[in-house]
């Protein structure tokens, strides 16, 4: 077994134009005040990392980890989330994801689609020159339209649908593969890969590409109301990430998984800062540390009721009392006895 590392933050949702949130110094010195020990930044905010620049220059990578080191803090994973989200966008959401891409290449999902390709394969590179063998990103979609069929779905569409969203992926995959990173999906609704099922799909159609592996979060699963206990269970293997997020469930006789389009704050599934959700955090980490998953524990904030700030301020203390520092015996290894092999057969009545 080995130790989870953290506390570490996802800088994503608490970048802005006021500081201590609008430059790398001031959020690292934030974060690393509130008792953080890493950042996981997202790719696409310029104020934190310029891409193409830490793929092509290791100087700069360099660079780059000294300015994060200088408050005590590791660079604990890249994230390409909204790069991800458009390496495959189904037509009937291309206006409503054009803006996670730069100017030039909107109205264009060709381009489009090139655009995000590239900024994956960069930050396969960066994360080489930073020492960082894992990367966070969304699959797209191409299919969720269809989750939940009328009409029932075309037969063979499926099939189709991994089809392609693999053979946009495998060049990225593969460059991923040149790299020694793994790309970690977010198992996420609104992407093909949502649940453990569509991973499974995604994998057979990849040809179980080596480096395709888990993002794991709680919350997502429990909005979707999946055993998030039993999924560890199942692909303890494949999970490479891990972003610590609480979430709660609370159906009523008007509104279930789907929310009846009200806004995050009306809705029976609702994100929640920590501690104020249903997740079971004891047993998430118990079990991760049974299955020997070492990497960071990464809060993700993103709650409908409680600020930004007091979220982080009580996430870093809330995830370091949740991680568990492994045992390196037995609890009964005072009881034992050397290895005696004339001792074991008598008791076996050899």
């Amino acid at each position: 077994m080995k130790s989870i590392k953290g506390p570490a933050i996802f800088l994503a949702q608490f970048m802005g134009e006021e500081a201590p949130f609008n430059t790398l110094e001031n959020i690292c010195k934030w974060a690393a005040d509130l008792g953080y020990k890493g950042v996981q930044i997202p790719t696409w905010e310029s104020r934190l990392i310029d891409l193409q620049k830490a793929a092509e220059s290791k100087t700069y990578a360099e660079e780059l980890k000294g300015k994060v080191g200088q408050f005590g803090l590791e660079i604990t994973e890249l994230s390409t989330h909204l790069q991800g989200q458009l390496v495959a966008v189904n037509p009937a959401y291309d206006l409503m994801f054009d803006s996670f891409a730069p100017e030039a290449v909107r109205n264009n999902p060709k381009a489009r689609t090139e655009w995000a390709v590239q900024q994956l394969k960069w930050a396969a590179k960066a994360s080489r020159n930073l020492g960082i063998d894992v990367h966070a990103s969304f699959s797209g979609a191409l299919l969720w339209h269809t989750v939940y069929p009328w009409p029932q779905r075309p037969q063979g569409l499926v099939e189709t649908g991994f089809k392609a969203l693999a053979d946009r992926w495998l060049p990225i995959l593969n460059a991923f593969e040149d790299s020694g990173v793994d790309v970690c999906y977010e198992i996420h609704p609104g992407e093909d890969i949502h649940d453990g099922i569509t991973y499974e799909m995604f994998l057979e159609a990849t040809g179980n590409h080596p480096r395709a592996k888990i993002l794991y979060d709680p919350s997502h699963y429990v909005l979707q109301q999946l055993d998030y206990l039993a999924f560890i269970d199942i692909y303890h293997e494949h999970i490479r990430m891990f972003h610590v997020k609480d979430a709660e469930f609370n159906p009523t006789g008007r509104s279930g998984v789907y929310g009846g389009y009200q806004p995050w704050v009306d809705r029976p599934g609702r994100f929640r800062s920590l501690g104020d959700g249903q997740v079971d955090f004891k047993s998430i980490f118990s079990k991760l540390s049974q299955y020997g998953f070492d990497g960071w524990a990464v809060l993700e904030w993103e709650c409908c009721i409680k600020s930004p700030e007091q979220g982080a301020r009580e996430g870093a203390p809330f995830i370091a009392d949740h991680i568990i520092e492994v045992t390196e015996k037995a609890f009964d290894d005072f009881a034992g006895t050397e290895p005696d092999e004339d001792l074991n057969r008598k008791i076996i009545g050899g």
